[in-house]
């Protein structure tokens, strides 16, 4: 009993007020089978990738959330530094917006990876996101994926980057910075940069989610979840 009830607890986790279990019609009366378990959680990461990767595919997904907006190269802070110190502010802030523009718009590509990770699953995969800790079906995406969808969006980053001028902003705060003089030129690889700003951002929101909705009792607002929480103690 007690591994049904964590097993309905964690499909639900990745449902966000959604249908799918309505959709599996399954005798409230009855307990899930393997198979039944398996389908149902696919089902649901297919819900939560989906809804980790929207949220960071519209306007402001990434410049406008504090923790995931993609900063200044660190690697080369000291050319923000000095080129705020020189008055060249607009440049550096328009750099940052479009970059992380950039991201939002690249981001997109992470949906199809998701989507073939799931279909791959195994009954032993499932048991152990099952069994695991808050981030399992999290861990089980960047092992799966991580390698995937850098090659996937640093393509498409370049060109989005180089869409939206953001390359020429590169270009140019760098060309700004390297005429300052007594100052060492330097490089940086930004599509690199910004991909992987962008895989961390999705396995964060994924994350995010997952530990949320598994222990939220306010996600439990379906009738089978009240039913399963009803009929034993946790």
């Amino acid at each position: 009993m007690k591994k049904q009830l964590i097993t309905l607890i964690f499909v639900f986790t990745f449902l966000g007020g959604c249908d799918i279990l309505k959709e599996l019609e399954l005798p409230t009366s009855l307990p899930l089978t393997t198979s039944e378990i398996v389908q149902g959680l696919k089902e649901a990461l297919k819900v939560g990738t989906n809804n980790a990767v929207t949220a960071l595919n519209t306007e402001n997904g990434f410049y406008g959330n504090p923790i995931l907006k993609i900063p200044f190269p660190e690697e080369v802070k000291v050319v923000e530094e000095k080129l705020r110190a020189v008055g060249l502010d607009k440049i550096v802030d328009d750099f940052i917006l479009n970059m992380n523009r950039g991201a939002e718009k690249a981001v997109s590509k992470a949906g199809p990876i998701f989507i073939n990770a799931i279909k791959e699953m195994t009954f032993d995969d499932a048991r152990n996101i099952l069994k695991g800790p808050d981030n399992a079906a999290t861990e089980y995406f960047r092992n799966k994926t991580s390698t995937e969808l850098s090659d996937a969006f640093k393509p498409g980053v370049q060109e989005t980057l180089d869409q939206m001028h953001v390359t020429k902003y590169w270009s140019d705060v760098i060309t700004a910075y390297n005429k300052i003089p007594f100052t060492r030129s330097v490089e940086a690889d930004l599509a690199k940069y910004v991909t992987d700003k962008t895989v961390n951002g999705v396995f964060h929101n994924l994350a995010k989610e997952e530990k949320l909705i598994r222990n939220d009792p306010k996600a439990r607002v379906t009738e089978i979840l009240k039913r399963v929480f009803g009929s034993a103690s946790l």
